[in-house]
């Protein structure tokens, strides 16, 4: 997955290319990204045959929408950057 730089899950990753573990069922479709965007959501990570991956809020404190599953590689000692940015948003 590439990251859009200048993004919060860019912030969050802290690298332009991630790995992460998914299954597509749905998909945003790509005639919509302009509208999305116009009203304030951020394509902020594409997959490398373009398909969207993450989504956020611009304006939020923390909105992420993720068709990843970053559980499935999150760890006790090792929590998957999402939760970790979720957790610091909740808590400040």
């Amino acid at each position: 997955i590439k990251l859009e730089k200048n993004t919060l899950v860019y912030s969050l990753y802290k690298q332009e290319i991630v790995y992460e573990r998914h299954r597509h069922r749905y998909e945003v479709n790509p005639r919509y990204i302009d509208k999305l965007e116009a009203a304030g959501m951020k394509v902020s990570g594409y997959s490398l045959d373009g398909r969207v991956e993450f989504i956020e809020l611009k304006n939020a404190k923390f909105f992420i929408g993720s068709q990843p599953h970053p559980e499935y590689k999150s760890r006790p000692m090792n929590p998957a950057p999402l939760f970790l940015g979720l957790l610091k948003a909740a808590l400040l």
